[in-house]
């Protein structure tokens, strides 16, 4: 039949009074590569066009629901500032938190299977803070090698 091509995005917040982010100039303004359903200067709209994670991405090996990080920089980007924490409760290669890190913000990732933790997603996320660490980030504080716990700070 038809291949789920589709994600849903759900916004919460923790009390009632919680105000919530959404950066709209710097969605509407954005350069968004290839997607040619966005329009420059126009209101981003619900349907978008986003490829397949790209080969870099999938450097450490496969993950069975592995995002692109275009995706997920879109994401990050609309619905969170600069130093706030983004969690990623199914963290699998950890996309999010590369994202989130590559994009100054705080990442907290969780995932039941060891396995993609120490084979994908700690790989990765390693990368990424030995890239950018001299000109993005503060040397980490604390990383718990073969648990959940991470706590990469930005």
């Amino acid at each position: 039949m038809f291949t789920a091509s589709h994600e849903t995005l759900l916004w919460v917040r923790k009390t009632k009074d919680a105000k919530h982010t959404y950066n709209y100039p710097e969605i509407k303004n954005g350069n968004w590569g290839k997607d040619f359903l966005k329009k420059p200067g126009k209101q981003m709209r619900s349907v978008w066009c986003i490829d397949t994670p790209k080969n870099g991405e999938k450097k450490y090996g496969k993950h069975p629901t592995q995002k692109p990080e275009e995706l997920l920089k879109r994401i990050i980007l609309a619905s969170s500032k600069k130093g706030d924490i983004v969690l990623d409760p199914f963290c699998g290669s950890a996309t999010t938190g590369v994202v989130a890190l590559k994009n100054k913000r705080r990442f907290v990732g969780i995932d039941l299977e060891a396995a993609y933790l120490d084979k994908l997603a700690i790989p990765r996320l390693k990368d990424v803070l030995n890239i950018y660490n001299n000109s993005l980030l503060k040397p980490m504080s604390q990383v718990k090698e073969k648990g959940i716990k991470y706590n990469l700070l930005p």
